[in-house]
């Protein structure tokens, strides 16, 4: 038995590099893309219509970030598209060294044809490995079986639900508070380089991502029925310079904190613009809160009132690793959810 094991893996091998030499994995553009917009649209939850959702998709690939850095892709057979998913060219950090980053979402597979969904995956890290990807990241891990995973190990990732304390004014607090704008994204960045420092491994988020990332908020929120999801970016400035924000996204009473900064270790002002949020709109029932925070990150007037794993999956893969490298725990990964594809 042990010496025949390592035949059969050397033969499971052959055939895999047998089938993604038949198997071709094309862009998706024209009629293949509508085709692939058709099936993901059909069990897609983000609440749009499909005429929208194929807006909120070609919108994504105009902006700056998108048109250089976002690709639809398709497996197609016999006329029929048996896999699809979007590759990403994503800039990381890992120990203080920028790193590209393969990043593969929208991950559709056929039932009947894992096997070419497996296909589709390693052929998308390969491709990202020979233009010196570091990382993989996968965005469809939830449901995806083990098999199709390609060794993709789950990030481990804590959804908190947050409360937030009321100002001793018993109102709104003395924050000087306006929306986001495009000139703000700068400063942005910049927050969330200092923010990210001292973790081992986090995306390097330029203004454009920061703007595509937002935007792609702004779309979902715009194009869905009316009042069903609203998104909320809002600054706390000192002069005209941003010193903090927030982005939120707003579905019923439930908001979803999607990325926050600030220029102050605490968070101080994160916390302020929450409670200038919250005492904007009394009611009766306050907000649920949910969001992840980075390591070490809470503002004074913020508690943590449940913790519990990620409902959402990502996958993260190293592809090219040292004997020396230790595993990534909670505390060593930011992520924000905005910046889940």
């Amino acid at each position: 038995m042990a010496t025949a094991l390592p035949k059969l893996l050397r033969a499971t091998r052959a055939l895999q590099l047998i089938m993604m030499a038949v198997i071709t994995v094309i862009r998706a553009e024209g009629t293949v893309l509508d085709r692939v917009l058709d099936a993901r649209h059909r069990t897609s939850c983000l609440g749009l219509r499909r005429k929208p959702y194929g807006t909120f998709h070609a919108a994504q690939i105009k902006t700056g970030w998108g048109s250089r850095c976002q690709r639809p892709v398709a497996i197609v057979e016999d006329n029929e598209i048996v896999a699809s998913a979007e590759q990403y060219d994503l800039a990381g950090m890992i120990d203080g060294r920028a790193v590209p980053v393969c990043g593969i979402g929208s991950v559709l597979i056929e039932p009947s044809h894992r096997d070419q969904g497996r296909v589709l995956i390693q052929t998308l890290v390969d491709d990202g490995a020979r233009r010196g990807a570091e990382i993989a990241l996968l965005f469809s891990l939830q449901g995806m079986d083990d098999d199709v995973r390609n060794d993709f190990q789950a990030i481990p990732l804590t959804d908190v639900t947050l409360g937030v304390t009321q100002s001793l004014r018993h109102g709104a607090p003395m924050t000087m508070v306006r929306g986001g704008e495009e000139r703000d994204f700068a400063a942005i960045v910049a927050m969330g380089r200092v923010r990210a420092e001292h973790v081992r491994l986090h995306l390097d988020r330029d203004i454009d991502f920061v703007q595509y990332v937002i935007t792609r908020k702004r779309l979902l929120a715009g194009l869905g029925p009316a009042s069903a999801r609203q998104l909320h970016f809002f600054i706390a400035e000192e002069g005209i310079t941003a010193a903090a924000y927030l982005v939120l996204s707003v579905v019923g009473d439930t908001w979803t904190l999607e990325e926050c900064g600030d220029r102050d270790p605490s968070g101080a002002r994160v916390g302020a613009l929450l409670q200038a949020l919250i005492a904007r709109e009394p009611v009766e029932r306050r907000p649920t809160i949910q969001a992840w925070l980075p390591p070490g990150f809470l503002p004074p007037q913020v508690t943590i009132v449940a913790a519990a794993p990620s409902t959402t999956a990502i996958g993260v893969r190293i592809l090219r690793s040292t004997p020396t490298t230790p595993p990534y725990s909670a505390d060593d990964i930011l992520y924000w959810r905005n910046d889940v594809f």
